[in-house]
């Protein structure tokens, strides 16, 4: 196979140096032309300082005023924050439509890791202002708790000297209460004993006085039953005398009609004597 020659080419290296030398001016003003019109300029009037600390008692307007100091220095390293975060993502963004990407990624981290250092450090120093506020505060608290207390010891050794005074009279009266009892206990018992006796002479009058009912009660049912049986004879007798009594009437009676019966017949004698005399 016969071998094929190529033709020898001189490539010029001035217009790919020219070209390399444009892309590098584009990619060094996009991006300041991009956070120009995306990113928002930090005030240089709001850069955290460290101060030293005041004298300012806990809750007094001075202390207020300093926690709203710190506050607002907070919020200001919490806004330069998220403006160094935004300001690298549109510059990591802006550095992919560059040539030298990589070169153009290292300096936006750079320049992202420098200014985080520096709120990093201003950071740490609000920090440590708190902390030290913070310590403050506790001592100052410490110290008038402790003021108070010794304020309050000649007080506190007064009223600790009433109570054990109030305690000891406590027991003086309990020690009397204990021996008077002791001493009315022969005659607390004789008068529990003549309680009990009456107690005992109550019971039996009860007892006696159930008893008594009892046998009322008995004797009022037999009274009560004889005086019903009185009333059964009584109503006996009266039915056999009125029964006597209608008998006589009929005997009476039957003599009566005897009676008439024969005078009607002495008259039936004497009419027909009479006549047969005629």
């Amino acid at each position: 196979m016969p071998s094929i020659h190529l033709p020898n080419f001189r490539l010029s290296t001035a217009p790919l140096a020219a070209a390399v030398l444009l892309l590098c001016a584009a990619g060094a003003f996009a991006p300041q032309r991009a956070f120009a019109q995306a990113a928002k300029p930090i005030d240089p009037g709001t850069s955290v300082s460290t101060r030293p600390l005041d004298a300012a008692a806990p809750g007094s307007p001075a202390d207020d005023s300093l926690k709203a100091d710190f506050a607002q220095r907070q919020k200001v390293l919490d806004r330069r924050t998220e403006e160094n975060n935004y300001r690298y993502g549109v510059q990591e963004h802006d550095c992919y439509s560059k040539f030298f990407v990589n070169h153009c990624l290292d300096n936006a981290r750079n320049a992202m890791r420098e200014t985080r250092q520096q709120i990093r450090q201003e950071q740490l120093a609000l920090d440590d202002e708190r902390r030290a506020d913070r310590a403050k505060q506790r001592d100052q608290q410490t110290a008038i708790k402790r003021a108070q207390y010794e304020a309050e010891a000649p007080q506190r050794a007064a009223n600790e000297k009433a109570s054990q005074q109030a305690y000891e009279d406590k027991q003086r009266q309990n020690a009397l209460a204990a021996a008077q009892r002791e001493a009315d206990a022969p005659q607390r018992a004789a008068n529990q004993a003549a309680y009990d006796r009456k107690q005992a002479d109550y019971q039996k009058q009860l007892d006696d006085a159930r008893a008594r009912g009892v046998q009322d009660a008995q004797e009022r049912e037999q009274k009560a039953q004889r005086y019903e049986q009185k009333q059964q004879e009584a109503a006996q007798h009266r039915a056999e005398v009125e029964a006597r009594q209608k008998e006589a009437a009929r005997k009476a009676q039957e003599k009566a009609q005897q009676q008439e019966q024969e005078r009607q017949e002495q008259l039936k004698v004497q009419q027909q004597q009479q006549q047969q005399g005629k």
